[in-house]
């Protein structure tokens, strides 16, 4: 039998020929020991010129493309492609990794970058966003992350001048980034008329914002800002492909094969042209000559490093450029197939695609010749005599050339297809050429090559061949998988098998054939292993296959599966391997990576020795692992081991799915929930005591506390276990089973972890069972295990995922510190190495692996043992080099570093727990002793055998066996606590002695359980085969316990409690004695197993025992015989109960069906529902029937109600569930989806519950968990404050106290980013800059006799020189968003400024000067604001913005912390979230920020917001959520309300926890919607809810209600920090006593309303804020109002439009103010230089467009209902009214010479008025044949025509007042207009943009200098344009601010200022004019 572990010879990497110059760039770089850094394949290399050495990076797993370096230049940074790519960075000295990171990138990683320091480091991905990632390379943390571009990107690097700033470009862009907070903001650079827009391939940063950069067409753009400068032309023939800079200056390389110095401000030095040079390159490169082109150019003092296409390097020293030395070869670009080694020579050769046959030099590591044939090379072989070089070529012909010169000695071409495959004969007489046309073609080699036979067995492609040592055979492989043999040289195939039986092959490199099985995984048929070569010297046999695997494995290996080493490097397939001739060397050739790589073999005497030098470390676990099939000395696997690996704890439901369930079910639900629900019950329960501990699956979970209490876990409770006082208190955070269980090394902290979908592992207080952080987001399925390091800071923790994935943390930051995946088996243990933190050890199925921590990975190592064995525990010892490990078979394993030192024989069976103690160690195994041992494992110094016998007198409890599996062992307060896989927990004192302290069920479902008729006890029997009988009094201990033959699942006490029947799952039932346990009597009637089982009340005469297989049998107990059997059932019987009389049965089976039968016959009963609940049960279990409905919840589906018990009393109905829920509803439970009380202990199934006799107690068993728990029962009224445990019922109430137009106009608005604007208006038609312009019939020629073209614009009151605008500058807003927002308005600087926002800008108002600053960096509508109170950091606010989707590219929701007074931006945070901002707020310290989305989750997120870091995230309810506010005294506790919600959260670590409102305290309270919340001292909370009420919560529970604190919505509070009063503000008619604002006391108890003189019949406060003495109110009509506290006088400091849009707006002739009309039905006066309103006219309608008269005496209003109206200024008098249309007027406008009205309507019509006829307004006429509705109208100078712009992209022109139209081109441009706000026309095509196509123009304005025109439109945009600008999308400037959809702009007079309207914003902006210098 062979050998059937793995070969004990290495390889090690010696050499890699070539450097990967294709598809890279910038990859090529001096170290600071002046080795140079680059990277081929898989693989980095630090090559060291002056020794000719290499070094290897071998961390990757797939081709590396980028590359860089860090700034000090030891460090390198490598990225890699594949579906996972990640970073390495590794140190050049060492080849050691430093950092790993991952898990952000996908498909690949395109570029590198470092910052100037070194610490940050940035790439670049290959995904389709080109994702942008800057990180903390050194912590493996992303600090931010953004897309790049749509298009590929090229190169990307820090500008070293200024911090946070980068620079990307790529195909067509260059981008300017800033890095703010965890946003990246990118701006485009600019190409503007200086140079082409093209693809940028290289860059280089200078000083003063310069940025260099290399285009495709050869010249270098230079950029200032973002705007291109200049270009130098012409730099390089074609693309310049890399750019480096150095201190001297830059080198640029490009496509022409050059490289040039350019000094450091970019003036040339000089020029290296590669392609001159006379190393080999005038050698014509065949038909695909595309010369040299230069990929890398690094300069470093007076030496280039050149890396180009073709994979060479060259070094070239600067005073001697013409003579560059050519450092490295390797093939070029395409495939490499072909290898061959010389006979009697250290020399390879290779053939490749690109047509060069190479001979390399394996001694020298050099390439030593060099020839280009005609076609691609295939295949190579050598003569035997090393003479003849043949080479097979890809289009069928091969050729043989001399080895000494190269020439050609003959070239044959007999095929068409390629060959792949070629061999002479080992006496040198023929060559064997097989081709892929499936033969095999033999030549003469003396004969000239003549062909002297031909093999024609195959019928597929040949893929290789070996001859015999004779000459006399061939065997050949083809594509098909067959293995076929030839006589030679005639070719005639041998079908007869005999003769070869002797037959020596010469070679062995096929991969088909007996001797080589071994070479294919066990299970699959897949052919992906491309080439082997045999050693037979060594007997080891090398593969080659596609995953870049080169193996070791022993020949001849017979049986499938081998033992092999592997190595990594080649990336993807190796096409070829082959050993040197005399087996020093393994040469392997990449296909792709087209790369040589030579490794040197190490035979087995001489590995030994190699033992000392450390392994080359390698990420996967390749370093020469083992394979994985069976080996044959693998011992015996330990049934126990076996099925505890077997367990996936897998869920069909995990709770973290019940939220979305209950979602989905609700819509079936709705109808029935809007009727009245059973209240939940007054009474409440609470986890008195639980029998159980969990060993049969877990280990080293038990330990001593600080205090000497004793910790543990069971189902998903955490337990704390005093021994004196047998006592237990609980932690109840986990909601699924606990896996695992570790102690902090100060032993009061507890780790646990536990199953679920995202599992979660808890680190809580064992005093105050309060979770200190909770770890979330990165296991899957479960955490199996965990361990605390030494000095307590951080936690390692396993999943259950499929790779056994392990992170490491810092636990109470909740932040992961690196991540790995552990090994594919599962793994039981993690250590981390006490000494160093950053080292640990995992030990599991077959392995042991040593990891340290690298960046955000972990480098893992196996350990070398000589078989692998299952590890069950592992401790460090007394060095930082020790390990100890136990084995599956009973061994001491003792490690140094990763070396298997000894072995000692320990126990039998399995070592499942060791501990270390100060000297020595104890252990325990699976057979039952506990032993001492001292610190080297040398002797066993005492043992100790867990025995009955040796039970201490008095001890409680029973042991179930003796010897026992030991699961767990620690120590301290001297003794040794033992838990064993029976669920006993023990303690042993040093002594001997043995304390059982808990314990419980074994492994198996417990079903039975029945509580005693008059005493406190109660029996349980489980799937274990036990029967047990546990005391409930204080004693807390098992009485009894009797082993059975079957597990059972039912049991009951007779009514007198002297015996107790027992149903097995063999269908078979006992009644024995209730004492001793002994039976009294046994049937077997059944087949399927017995479920239920219950004695008639009263005397217990029948016994009815329910089966599965659907049958009641009745008993005589008397008699002991069957009486009855009740038939009928369609399905399993699940519950029983007799009646009082004990005649009557009600049955449950589970098929839902409800039964009645009658005793003792079994006859089955009808009865009707009515008459049920008359019926006095004598116990009522079942979970069917009208008086049980409400049980059922809404996820009935998953989530079966498997018990119930109703209390003695018949108050209260216990049930449980399949999802672990204990649950208790008031009885009779009618109607569905009743309320009830939740309590979560249990993990899964819930089987069931019984109250004791007196309803004091419930008790509950666990299914599958193995518990039995106890829980003190609590009637109503004592618990005041105790509910903290239970949870509130799943539907709320659909009544949510009332509706408020305001509040769900706030619910419902759906907030979209400007980008996503579409047309304002119904247009319709060809846009302006899409028509094709028709051509007028005769276009004038060129000199023209005509009169002067007339202006286009009537340019007066304007000076002398007209000077053209240059810039707007935004000076004055008139508006604030009150009517969606809330909570938006501040103090500043104790009250001297205030702070709101609208539309997207914030604005500070000074109160003394009423100016105004602006925050402008928001790119979309700001929705929320807050102010940091800590006096840290004064005047810092936050601003939340609209956004989309989360993908963190500008568009997404975003946060802005900034400075208030000089607006600077402190931070930007990008939200991960789709949907907007809509709430944020700082906490006590100021330093954390909280902020909720609008998304459809509702995300909570607490963010660092200096750094932009994300604490922590949450979904935060399913509803709208209105506010979050931190409480002020905290920073991890705050409380979230909205939609019928409040929430109490907590942050723990990077956990949010949750706690909703408690209502059921208060008779009759139902959870509202919450509009605002408020705080109070000693953890009191406020909040305001949509009735008026305001809620009083103590904790979560709500304590008191004060009613009608507003008479409409309370929408907003306050806290004041100072003095604790509250503000509240809210929706109210303004009467005597009561107003919508009010300030209260601390408790809300007093308080006093103030009146806001707003003269609004309903005041609707939205934001209070309080100061000194002055209370700040913003309303929701657009008003801030100070009041003073003293008098309550209000004095109205901000105005604004309350509804929208504005669309009027008229400037006054000669003043500089404007009027606004508006759809709030108000028309505003507004005065610029004064900064305010001077009046406002309530019109009572809607108003549409207003215009001055040319005198500015009167003004025209033009309503929505088609009416307008005439006001004299002066008196704000009506002159005169008139409505002739029914719909809108959109514009309307006096003639320059006062005489004429026009009046444009939606009705396609303009009317004219003649208004010197006096006020009755009769119309004159009116134009007709208007296509669409008017916009916008413009009268000519003199007042005879008039412009008409439509719906449809049309203008038209009519004479005044005849209403003609006029078509003449020629007439019309002839026209002066006395003004211009037409959006259509020739003259403003320029006007309209490119990405117009949703989204228009909708206003504009010409000045009244004529030179400018400034325009609005739908994306919020002011833009300023020259006049007129009739050529395309002309060159403008934007301004932004308004939210989406500009309505009207105007120039005021004298052209000083431009007013924009909004029409989402409802705001005014002034712009000042900068205009030109003269």
């Amino acid at each position: 039998m062979a050998d059937r572990t793995a070969p004990n010879c290495h390889l090690r990497l010696e050499w890699v020929y070539g450097y990967r110059g294709h598809q890279c760039r910038n990859n090529l770089y001096y170290t600071a020991a002046k080795e140079i850094v680059y990277f081929v394949a898989g693989v980095g290399v630090v090559y060291n010129t002056r020794e000719h050495k290499q070094k290897f990076y071998l961390g990757h797993n797939d081709d590396i493309i980028s590359l860089a370096l860090h700034p000090e230049r030891v460090l390198v940074a490598t990225g890699q492609v594949g579906k996972e790519p990640y970073i390495c960075v590794w140190d050049s000295y060492t080849v050691q990794t430093v950092s790993i990171l991952k898990d952000v990138h996908t498909h690949g990683i395109a570029c590198l970058a470092f910052d100037l320091e070194g610490q940050c480091l940035v790439s670049v991905g290959l995904d389709s966003k080109n994702t942008i990632c800057v990180w903390d390379w050194r912590r493996g943390k992303v600090l931010a992350a953004a897309p790049g571009h749509t298009d590929r990107i090229f190169d990307i690097s820090w500008d070293l001048y200024q911090p946070n700033k980068l620079v990307s470009c790529g195909v067509k862009h260059i981008k300017f980034w800033s890095l703010c907070g965890n946003a990246l903001t990118p701006k485009r650079g600019v190409f503007g008329k200086t140079g082409d827009l093209q693809t940028i391939l290289c860059l280089a940063c200078a000083k003063d914002e310069v940025t260099y950069s290399g285009a495709l067409n050869g010249d270098i753009y230079v950029w200032k800002g973002i705007n291109l400068m200049r270009t130098i032309q012409g730099a390089h023939g074609s693309g310049i492909f890399s750019m480096n800079a150095c201190e001297e200056g830059f080198a640029t390389g490009g496509r022409d094969g050059s490289v040039r110095l350019w000094d450091l401000n970019f003036k040339p030095i000089t020029v290296i042209d590669l392609r001159e040079t006379d190393q080999g390159y005038k050698v014509a490169r065949g038909e695909n000559s595309r010369g040299l082109s230069v990929r890398s150019v690094c300069w470093r003092g007076d030496h280039i490093l050149v890396g180009t296409q073709d994979s060479e390097i060259f070094e070239v020293v600067v005073h001697d450029r013409n003579k560059p030395f050519l450092i490295m070869q390797g093939h070029c670009e395409g495939e490499l197939w072909a290898l061959a080694v010389h006979p009697t020579k250290p020399l390879a050769m290779t053939g490749s695609d690109d047509r060069s046959v190479r001979i390399w030099s394996l001694i020298d590591h050099a390439l030593i010749a060099r020839c280009n044939m005609e076609e691609p090379i295939r295949c190579a072989a050598v003569s035997t005599d090393g003479i003849h070089l043949a080479l097979g070529m890809k289009d069928g012909s091969f050729t043989v050339l001399r080895v000494r010169d190269m020439t050609e000695v003959v070239h044959v071409k007999d095929r068409k297809e390629a060959i792949h495959e070629l061999k002479y004969s080992p006496d040198g007489a023929h060559l064997a050429v097989g081709s892929n046309e499936n033969t095999v073609d033999i030549y003469g080699v003396v004969q000239r090559y003549k062909k002297v036979g031909e093999c024609i067995g195959s019928n597929s492609f040949i893929t290789h061949m070996d001859w015999s040592t004779d000459s006399k055979y061939l065997q050949t492989n083809d594509g098909s998988g067959r293995r076929l043999f030839y006589r030679m040289p005639s070719g005639k195939e041998v079908t007869n098998r005999e003769e070869l039986k002797l037959v020596q092959w010469a070679s062995w490199t096929c991969v088909l054939g007996p001797e080589v099985n071994g070479i294919w995984p066990k299970y699959s048929d897949i052919n992906d292993i491309n080439s082997v070569d045999a050693n037979f010297n060594n007997q080891v046999l090398v593969t080659a296959d596609d995953y870049g695997l080169v193996k070791l494995m022993r020949y001849p290996c017979i049986r499938k599966g081998a033992k092999f080493r592997k190595y990594l490097g080649h990336s993807a397939h190796i096409t070829n391997v082959r050993w040197s001739h005399d087996y020093q060397w393994v040469i392997t050739i990449g296909g792709a990576d087209h790369s040589v790589f030579q490794w040197k073999f190490i035979p087995e005497r001489k590995s030994k020795e190699a033992l000392h030098i450390a392994p080359q470390e390698t990420l996967a676990d390749s370093n020469s692992e083992e394979s994985d099939s069976d080996q044959s000395d693998v011992p015996e696997m330990d049934s126990e081991i076996e099925q505890e690996t077997q367990l996936t704890y897998r869920r069909q439901v995990y709770k973290e799915d019940l939220p979305q369930l209950k979602e989905q079910c609700k819509e079936k639900h709705r109808a029935t929930a809007m009727k009245k629900r059973e209240r939940a019950p007054g009474n409440g329960i609470k986890l008195h005591f639980i029998h159980g501990y969990r060993g049969y699956d877990c280990r080293s979970n038990l330990f001593y506390t600080q205090t000497g209490e004793i910790v543990y876990h069971v189902a998903a409770v955490g337990v704390v276990y005093n021994r004196q006082q047998n006592t237990q208190r609980f932690y109840m955070g986990h909601d699924d089973d606990i896996l695992c269980l570790a102690i902090h090394p100060l032993k009061d902290y507890v780790a646990t972890g536990q199953v679920g979908r995202d599992s979660s592992v808890h680190i809580w207080d064992t005093e105050t069972l309060k979770p200190m952080s909770v770890l979330k987001g990165f296991h899957q399925l479960g955490v199996c295990a965990l361990d605390f390091s030494a000095d307590g800071k951080r936690l390692a923790s396993v999943g259950l995922d499929d790779n056994h994935t392990i992170v490491l943390w810092d636990w109470r930051k909740g932040e992961k510190l690196s991540a790995m995946r552990g090994s594919k088996d599962k793994i039981f243990v993690v250590k981390i190495n006490p000494y160093l933190p950053d080292k640990l050890i995992t030990a599991g199925v077959k392995h042991m692996k040593f990891w340290h921590k690298a960046g955000g990975g972990l480098i893992g190592r196996k350990g070398n043992m000589g078989k692998t064995e299952t590890m069950m525990c592992a401790v460090y010892g007394w060095s930082e080099e020790m390990v100890f490990s136990g084995t599956c078979t009973g061994d001491i394993c003792i490690w140094r570093d990763m070396f298997l030192m000894k072995t000692v024989k320990a126990h039998d069976g399995p070592v499942f727990s060791m501990h270390a103690l100060e000297k020595g160690f104890v252990t325990g195994g699976k057979d039952g002793i506990v032993a001492l041992w001292d610190d080297t494992f040398e002797r066993c110094l005492k043992t100790y055998a867990i025995k009955r016998a040796v039970l201490a007198p008095g001890s409680k409890g029973l042991l179930l066996e003796d010897n026992p599996s030991i699961r767990a062992i620690s120590l301290g307060h001297g003794h040794i606590l033992v838990g064993t896989k029976n669920g006993e927990i023990l303690e042993v004192d040093k002594s001997g002695p043995i304390t059982l302290i808990v314990q419980g069920h074994m492994e198996g479902e417990v079903w039975g359980l029945a509580t005693h008729p008059h005493l406190p006890l109660c029996a349980t029997v489980s799937d274990d085969k036990t029967l047990r009988i546990w005391d409930l009094s204080p004693s807390h201990c098992m009485l009894a316990v009797r082993k059975l033959r079957k597990g059972g699942r039912c049991c009951c006490f007779s009514p007198d409690g002297k015996a107790l029947a027992v149903g097995l799952n063999d269908g078979s039932f006992l009644i024995v004695n209730a004492d001793t346990l002994e039976d009294l009597v046994s049937f077997h009637h059944r087949k399927d197993i017995i479920s239920d089982i219950r004695f008639s009340p009263g005397a217990g005469k029948y016994l009815a025992v329910a089966s599965g297989d659907s049958f009641v049998d009745i008993y005589n107990v008397m008699s002991s015989k069957r009486v009855g059997v009740c038939k009928g059932c369609l399905s399993y019987i699940t519950h029983l109960d007799w009646d009082k009389r004990g005649k009557l049965l009600q049955v449950n089976t589970a098929a839902k069906e409800q039964f009645f039968f009658e005793a003792p016959r079994g006859k089955r009963q009808t009865i009707p529902a009515s008459e049920v609940e008359k019926i006095d049960w004598s116990t009522w279990t079942c979970v069917l029937g009208p008086s049980v409905e409400g049980v059922w919840p809404v996820i009935s589906e998953v989530a079966e109600v498997t018990a119930a018990c109703l209390s003695n009393d018949r108050r209260v109905l216990a049930t449980g569930d399949d999802l672990g829920y204990i649950k208790l509803f008031r009885y009779p439970v009618k109607g569905k989806y009743a309320k009830f009380k939740r309590y979560v202990a249990h993990s899964t199934h819930v089987t069931n519950v019984r109250w004791t006799h007196d309803d004091s107690l419930l008790v509950t068993v666990g299914g599958g968990d193995t518990c039995l728990m106890i829980w003190a029962h609590e009637p109503g009224g004592l618990r005041e404050f105790k509910l903290c445990d239970s949870e509130e019922s799943d539907i709320e109430s659909e009544d949510d106290g009332g509706y408020d137009s305001d509040v769900t106009r706030e619910n419902e608005i759906n907030y979209t980013i400007k980008a996503l604007s579409t047309n304002m208006r119904p247009m319709t038609g060809v846009k302006p800059h899409l028509q094709m312009k028709e051509p007028s019939i005769d276009e004038r020629p060129p000199v023209s006799r005509a009169l002067p073209q007339p202006e286009k614009l009537q340019t007066n009151n304007v000076g002398k020189k007209k000077r053209p605008i240059e810039d707007l500058v935004l000076e004055l807003v008139f508006g604030y968003r009150g009517n969606d927002c809330r909570n938006n308005v501040h103090y500043l600087n104790e009250g001297a400024d205030i702070i709101y926002h609208t539309a997207s800008v914030g604005i500070v108002l000074n109160l003394t000067t009423s100016c105004q600053s602006f925050y402008v960096e928001h790119s979309d509508d700001i929705l929320c604001l807050t102010i940091n109170q800590h006096p840290k950091f004064p005047n810092v606010v936050a601003t939340g913005q609209v956004g989309d989707t989360g993908d963190m590219s500008a568009t997404s929701p975003s946060i802005h912390v900034w400075d208030a007074m000089t607006k600077q931006t402190l931070s930007v945070l990008r939200c991960f979230h789709s949907g907007s901002v809509c709430s944020v707020s700082f906490s006590a310290t100021g330093r954390l920020l909280l902020s909720v989305g609008l998304d459809p989750e509702h995300t909570v997120t607490i963010w660092k917001w200096q750094e932009g870091a994300k604490v922590a995230s949450r979904v935060g309810h399913t509803q709208r959520i209105f506010v979050a506010e931190f409480r002020p005294d905290s920073d991890t506790h705050f409380v979230s309300v909205g939609i019928k919600h409040v929430r109490f959260w907590t942050l723990a670590g990077r956990a949010l926890l949750s706690k909703k409102g408690v209502l059921s305290s208060i008779e009759d309270a139902r959870m509202q919607t919450m509009l605002s919340v408020a705080f109070g001292a000693n953890n009191l909370t406020f909040t305001g809810t949509i009735s008026g009420d305001v809620c009083v919560w103590k904790e979560h529970i709500l304590v008191r209600i004060v009613a009608k604190a507003h008479t409409g919505p309370v929408f907003t509070m306050y806290t004041t920090l100072r003095d604790g009063l509250i503000v509240t503000g809210g929706k109210e008619r303004p009467s005597k006593e009561g107003g919508a604002l009010k300030l209260w006391d601390q408790e809300l108890k007093r308080c006093r309303a103030f009146r806001l003189e707003t003269g609004q019949i309903i005041d609707c406060v939205r934001s209070v804020c309080r100061g000194k003495g002055k209370i700040l109110v913003g309303t929701r009509n657009a008003e801030i109002i100070e009041v003073g506290e003293k008098n309550a006088a209000c004095n109205i400091l901000v105005n604004g439009h309350m509804d929208g849009p504005i669309w009027g707006l008229g400037t006054h002739p000669s003043r500089d103010v404007f009027l606004s009309a508006a759809e709030d039905g108000t028309v505003r006066l507004w005065d610029i230089p004064e900064k305010k309103m001077l009046n406002k006219v309530n019109l009572g309608h809607p108003a549409h467009t207003i215009s001055y008269s040319p005198e500015g005496d009167m003004v025209a209003i033009g309503m929505k209902n088609g009416e307008f109206i005439i006001l004299l200024v002066a008196s704000l008098k009506i002159w005169g009214k008139k409505r002739d249309r029914r719909s809108p007027i959109q514009d309307i406008r006096f003639s320059p010479n006062s005489r004429f009205l026009a009046v444009g309507s939606t009705e396609c019509a303009v009317d004219f008025y003649d208004l010197t006829l006096g006020p009755q307004l009769n119309r004159i006429n009116c134009c007709r044949d208007i296509p669409s509705f008017v916009m916008q109208m413009d009268l000519s100078a003199d007042s005879s025509y008039i412009q008409i712009s439509t719906g449809a992209y049309k203008r038209l022109v009519y004479e005044v007042p005849s209403g003609r139209q006029i078509t003449e081109q020629i007439q019309i441009d002839r026209i002066t207009w006395a003004t211009w706000t037409s959006v259509l026309g020739d003259e403003v095509v320029g006007i309209w943009s490119r990405n117009a196509d949703k989204a228009d123009v909708t206003c504009a304005c010409v000045s009244h200098s004529g030179l400018n025109i400034v325009t609005g439109d739908d994306f919020g945009m002011v833009k300023l344009f020259d006049f007129p600008s009739p050529e395309k999308f002309a060159k403008h400037k934007r301004f932004l601010g308004h939210s989406a959809h500009l309505t009207n702009v105007r120039f005021t007079n004298g052209d000083r200022f431009v007013v924009s309207a909004g029409g989402d914003d409802r705001s005014l902006f002034v712009w000042r004019c900068v205009h030109a210098p003269h």
